[in-house]
């Protein structure tokens, strides 16, 4: 018997990778901090659940529509406005089971076999993947950490070619927390101006981690919106990871695909959850602001006790709940007589000499650097680092 040759087309997520041996070491008795989830440590607040216990009493348990509850989509162009002047109507919303499904529903809708699609690195894990898995090309632009690992328009322009179909980012960026300035973005529009056959797909949901000011999405720009498709959803700024929902707003013709291709596989999202989401969406925002103040009293902290480590070299981030830092120092260093050869080795080494769960940068491909996450409690994170600087102190 033999499985689909779709299966070597694309690799096990390296995040859910280390997460999984960090478990695994744990139950073997290991104190082990994990540092490479990247899941807010916060419960969703009170007001989100009682809307959740509210649906099941008022026995939301049957199939919801594809594309989700009217009101539910409404509510999603509500938020739109309110927060980024953006003009939707409920028909350019779709909401699916969690953010990584509704990437997953955009690449399979625009990409053809043999499609390019360019992807500024450092990205997430998950957007190189899913474009292998439908038969597309990544083609990886390289950034700098000089430029906090933004693309700039010279670099767009040199990776276009008569087979790009689709640009894919992320701001705030998962693995750097890069946020992309309203200039910087419009620096991006004007090339994208030039090449009308280009889709845009900007995955904005670390949208409320935001250290630097306003959130600026690049479909404000109204004579770009129509290929843009903006990805978000519930699990980080409102701390709904479990409950699975994230959505696309896009022009009527790409949300229809999408519901197409979801409605064969996995139809509505789940009932109470889309119920649940209308109050995250419309209601108080003060949770997820006292959230953000704590991520941004953490990062000041990882930053300070990073950046006491010899060697280390690291960009400050304006986003998400990420530090990514330059880890080249140690390359070729010895753990007794095992060297360290790069970023994979030196977070198994921390994971097996420090009991900290980081993540290979090489997985978001930037091998010089490692992902270590600070969503998770001040009292964790300064353990977990002083592990760190202790163990990179015993390599020779």
């Amino acid at each position: 018997m033999q499985l689909s040759s779709r299966l070597q087309l694309f690799a096990e997520p390296e995040t859910l990778k280390m997460a999984k041996l960090g478990r695994e070491l744990r139950a073997q008795g290991a104190d082990v901090i994990d540092l490479s989830l990247g899941e807010p440590d916060f419960d969703t607040p009170d007001h989100i659940k009682i809307a959740l216990k509210k649906a099941v009493d008022e026995n939301f348990s049957h199939y919801p529509p594809v594309a989700g509850y009217p009101e539910l989509r409404q509510a999603a162009c509500d938020k739109l406005k309110r927060d980024n002047d953006l003009d939707y109507k409920p028909e350019n919303i779709l909401f699916s089971t969690g953010a990584k499904q509704s990437l997953a529903n955009v690449v399979m809708a625009i990409v053809d076999k043999g499609d390019e699609v360019i992807i500024p690195t450092p990205y997430w894990v998950t957007y190189s993947e899913i474009v292998k898995l439908n038969e597309g090309n990544p083609v990886m632009v390289r950034t700098s950490i000089d430029n906090k690992y933004k693309i700039t328009p010279e670099q767009l322009e040199a990776a276009i070619t008569p087979k790009t179909k689709l640009f894919m980012f992320s701001s705030p960026c998962n693995p750097s927390g890069s946020v992309y300035s309203l200039s910087e973005l419009q620096g991006l529009a004007e090339i994208f101006r030039k090449y009308p056959d280009i889709f845009i797909l900007s995955d904005e949901i670390y949208e409320y981690i935001n250290f630097v000011g306003r959130h600026e999405s690049i479909a404000q720009f109204s004579d770009l919106k129509d290929r843009i498709v903006i990805i978000n959803g519930l699990s980080k700024g409102y701390a709904m990871t479990g409950y699975r929902l994230g959505y696309i707003a896009a022009n009527t013709d790409v949300v229809k695909a999408c519901e197409k291709l979801q409605g064969q596989f996995t139809s509505g999202a789940n009932a109470v959850t889309q119920r649940a989401a209308i109050v995250a969406l419309t209601g108080d925002m003060t949770p997820t602001h006292d959230m953000n103040r704590e991520f941004t009293r953490r990062r000041a902290r990882m930053l300070e006790l990073l950046n006491a480590i010899p060697g280390i070299i690291c960009a400050e981030p304006d986003g998400a709940f990420y530090v990514f830092p330059v880890v080249t120092a140690y390359f070729g260093k010895k753990d007794g007589e095992t060297i360290l050869h790069d970023a994979d080795d030196i977070c198994m080494y921390l994971l097996n000499n420090a009991h900290v769960s980081t993540v290979t940068g090489r997985a978001f491909g930037e091998p010089n650097c490692i992902r270590i996450s600070f969503a998770n409690s001040m009292e964790k994170i300064e353990s977990a680092m002083s592990r760190i600087s202790a163990a990179l102190g015993k390599l020779k």
